[in-house]
């Protein structure tokens, strides 16, 4: 009992671990160079993001704990669901460092795209494991929705500057 409460806790806790050093590493770009970034007015305020990752990452890392659990653990079943939500969640750690660190505004919306693709499959492959998963992560994927339409108006609004070049 005591070592499932441990895998629970794990589960949930783990995607948190990437968000949380996404914003360590760059939490002294955010308010120089993200504000003055051209974005939408129905641009969440940026108070909203770790509010709403907080609950996204908590939701994710219990529905992969549930799908871990049906599969029996690491077993060959639980390669391609597992594989799906890792892959899934790596795109989403390395946005930050290429949004706000490398300040590359393309290989974000690279990432994003791929990331929302990989998203859907996770969800798709889980809902035939436990659709209380699946359905964990219907809120991720709505906000995947807006980051993925902010990311791209974002890029469009604000072209890269070339170095050596002025405007």
């Amino acid at each position: 009992q005591g070592r499932m409460w441990t895998y629970t806790v794990g589960f949930t806790v783990l995607p948190h671990v990437g968000g949380f050093l996404g914003w360590f590493l760059n939490r002294k770009e955010t308010p120089v160079w993200y504000e003055k970034l051209k974005k939408p007015a129905w641009c969440p305020p940026r108070k909203i993001f770790p509010v709403a990752w907080t609950v996204l990452y908590t939701g994710m890392g219990y529905a992969s704990y549930l799908v871990w659990n049906d599969l029996g653990g690491c077993s060959s079943k639980a390669i391609v669901p597992l594989g799906l939500y890792g892959a899934q969640l790596a795109l989403n750690w390395a946005w930050p460092p290429f949004f706000f660190g490398a300040r590359n505004l393309k290989m974000a919306l690279i990432d994003i795209l791929c990331l929302d693709a990989l998203a859907i499959g996770t969800m798709c492959s889980w809902y035939h494991i436990n659709k209380i998963a699946a359905l964990l992560l219907v809120p991720y994927l709505g906000w995947l929705a807006m980051a993925t339409c902010l990311t791209i108006r974002i890029w469009k609004d604000n072209p890269e500057q070339k170095p050596g070049k002025s405007e």
